[in-house]
């Protein structure tokens, strides 16, 4: 049977497709891989539901997988599945919903009666649900066809953010074992030179664990075990970055990434109460430049959301400010986009969507603008990279993405490097893997 697997939204979603891919095959369900729908006789579409945008382009793609393919079986699985699965039945082609993104319950369903059987996880709107599918029970062994590998180390989420959908589709943070995420980091590092440690909610890694742990000590325990591979952190509170963790990214050489993606979503104090955060802008700008004095070079960036109900005019302004005084390097804006279920889809004072998608797009020049600077101060300066496949780019520690000059190497190792006085290409001078003891 020839699959196609499609993934939208974050390196956690990707992460579980390949699970998914893992457990078809285990099943000797999947001869081959096809690259577009119209090759495949099975089509997984794994969703995302972090925005009503990404609703719509899951049931597009469906719609036009349908189209191209009109004998082609789609099963959908994800976060949009475990909150719309009615939505994705009436889709015609779709075989089975699995809602939610259980890898053995999408074997199941393809292995089904004539390959459609419909696979039901329960009320996935419940927040008391008590059958939330395992974090990962199988040890994942390759991320086929990347350089990077995704290292998931828990899933779901106990905070209440309340423009977040994703905590309702993927519940309560659950934590694997740290023995299991080591053979799994082993596995995965004999074909990627660098692994992204992914999650949900990876700053509270550890809390629910019988021996309770934390993420810096799982850090540490991985640079220990698991040599010769570069590690990275996925996206993380600025509030949960605690000093054993900056000790670890200043000191550890490059083997994990000086680079930290943490979600601030506004710079202004009465937005982020109306949204339910933890911190304030004060706790966050204090953090960051606590992490960007300690930590030279590093990679910094954020997410933010613009045209938050209730955000005046002022409000947009110290967000602004604050972006404009922190060393980000790179943002991903989004305009605000109300998600059923969620406390701010009942919030008085919506901002208008056409002054949500300006006030986006003003950040997102902001942060253009910083990023390119950034990256022309790291002119000249050394630099540890990843190649990118074949696509002639390379990624740096501290998360630039450059072009690639001179010896282009192998993907699968880590290179040496010196970025040129724009800091936008690398010039590879050997092919020898580097030694990150």
């Amino acid at each position: 049977m020839r699959v196609h697997y499609r993934t939208f939204g974050c390196k956690t979603n990707q992460y579980d497709t390949e699970r998914m891919r893992e457990a078809l095959e285990a099943r000797g369900i999947a001869s081959a891989r096809a690259d577009n729908p119209g090759a495949a006789d099975l089509c997984v579409v794994n969703t995302c539901t972090v925005t009503n945008q990404a609703d719509a382009d899951a049931r597009r793609f469906v719609r036009r997988a349908r189209r191209e393919n009109p004998g082609v079986q789609i099963v959908v699985a994800g976060c949009s599945a475990a909150l719309q699965p009615e939505t994705y039945r009436a889709l015609a082609g779709v075989v089975a919903v699995v809602e939610g993104h259980d890898a053995g319950a999408v074997a199941a369903a393809v292995s089904g009666p004539g390959g459609r059987g419909l696979v039901q996880l329960g009320s996935a709107k419940a927040l008391d649900r008590t059958d939330w599918e395992s974090v990962g029970a199988t040890v994942l062994r390759r991320r086929a066809g990347a350089t990077r590998g995704w290292l998931k180390i828990q899933d779901g989420c106990d905070r209440k953010c309340a423009f977040c959908a994703t905590r309702l589709a993927r519940g309560a943070s659950r934590s694997r074992g740290p023995d299991e995420i080591v053979e799994e980091a082993r596995a995965l590092a004999l074909h990627h030179p660098e692994l992204v440690i992914t999650g949900v909610h990876i700053g509270h890694y550890g809390r629910d664990l019988p021996r309770p742990s934390g993420l810096a000590k799982l850090v540490h325990r991985l640079l220990l075990d698991v040599p010769d591979v570069r590690f990275r952190l996925g996206s993380i509170e600025a509030t949960e970055v605690d000093d054993h963790l900056l000790e670890l990214l200043g000191g550890s050489g490059g083997r994990l990434a000086p680079h930290l993606h943490m979600p601030l979503q506004s710079g202004a104090d009465p937005v982020l109460r109306r949204m339910r955060r933890w911190h304030t802008r004060d706790m966050y700008r204090t953090r960051a430049l606590e992490i960007a004095a300690r930590v030279r070079p590093i990679g910094l960036g954020a997410d933010v959301i613009a045209g938050f109900p209730g955000e005046t005019v002022q409000d947009h302004e110290d967000t602004r400010l604050l972006i404009e005084e922190l060393p980000f390097t790179y943002l991903h804006v989004f305009p605000y986009s109300p998600r059923e279920g969620t406390a701010a889809a009942s919030l008085p004072d919506p901002v208008p969507s056409s002054m949500a998608r300006e006030r986006a797009g003003e950040l997102r020049s902001l942060a253009e603008a910083k990023g390119a600077a950034y990256a022309r101060s790291r002119g000249g300066d050394p630099v540890q990279v990843v190649l990118e496949g074949t696509r002639g780019s390379a990624l740096t520690g501290d998360y630039l993405r450059v072009g690639v000059e001179g010896s282009s190497g192998s993907p699968g190792q880590l290179h040496d490097g010196v970025l040129d006085p724009t800091g936008s290409h690398v010039r590879i001078d050997l092919t020898t893997r580097l030694g990150l003891n």
